[in-house]
């Protein structure tokens, strides 16, 4: 992957866009834009995605299980379905939530596979270099209690500062000028998602602020 700018293209079944079709058209709307790389939900949405676009993709498939935190690609069984579409980057939850023996046994069983883990802390980063991952990204931080009240800013810093491999920033880098300042400091890339691409939550902003308004 190039560095620069990887849009998000997600929209969750409760959600107005939720369309393989649609996320298709969102990623090309991307690479037009400039983006160096997609990051997709689903394996229909990551096979639509992959006819629409020339760009690398970071596949996650997002899943709730009974008794379990993780829902970013958490199990053995999202995995192989990722590997099957010849992904260029699998992203896992590679926080203290997550199954430790699926992180370790990733670069055994799959040596020539990228991951990207999904992080919430600077020690969860560091663990995730060691487990090999390729790219670490700040994905998490704030959606975890062992990261509530974490400053996303402050744990890109450390991470940069403290780890080897390529720092992604994601998460509430949510304007064009925080994408800036993180790539200043050193950020490898920048995902953004929301702001871009859910347009229910860019059109609340605005109805929000005209709701103060008196009139």
């Amino acid at each position: 992957m190039r560095k620069g700018l990887i849009v998000s293209c997600q929209a969750l079944e409760n959600e107005p866009l939720h369309s393989s079709f649609i996320m298709g058209r969102m990623a090309v709307a991307a690479e037009m834009a400039g983006a160096v790389g997609i990051r997709a939900n689903t394996v229909e949405d990551i096979l639509e995605i992959k006819k629409m676009v020339n760009l690398p993709i970071i596949g996650i498939i997002k899943k709730d299980y009974d008794n379990m935190i993780s829902y970013i690609t958490p199990t053995i069984k999202e995995l192989e379905a990722l590997i099957a579409t010849n992904i260029d980057v699998i992203a896992l939850d590679a926080t203290i939530n997550a199954d430790l023996e699926l992180l370790k046994s990733l670069k055994i069983k799959y040596p020539n596979q990228k991951f990207m883990a999904d992080i919430s802390t600077v020690e969860e980063g560091l663990r995730a270099e060691e487990l090999g991952f390729d790219y670490i990204g700040t994905t998490l931080v704030g959606y975890t209690e062992q990261s509530k009240g974490l400053n996303n800013f402050e744990v890109l810093k450390e991470l940069i500062k403290k780890s080897k491999k390529p720092i992604i920033a994601e998460g509430n880098f949510d304007t064009p000028e925080k994408s800036r300042i993180a790539m200043e400091m050193g950020a490898y890339s920048v995902v953004v998602g929301g702001a871009i691409t859910r347009p229910q939550l860019i059109a609340k902003k605005f109805t929000d602020e005209i709701n103060k308004a008196q009139f």
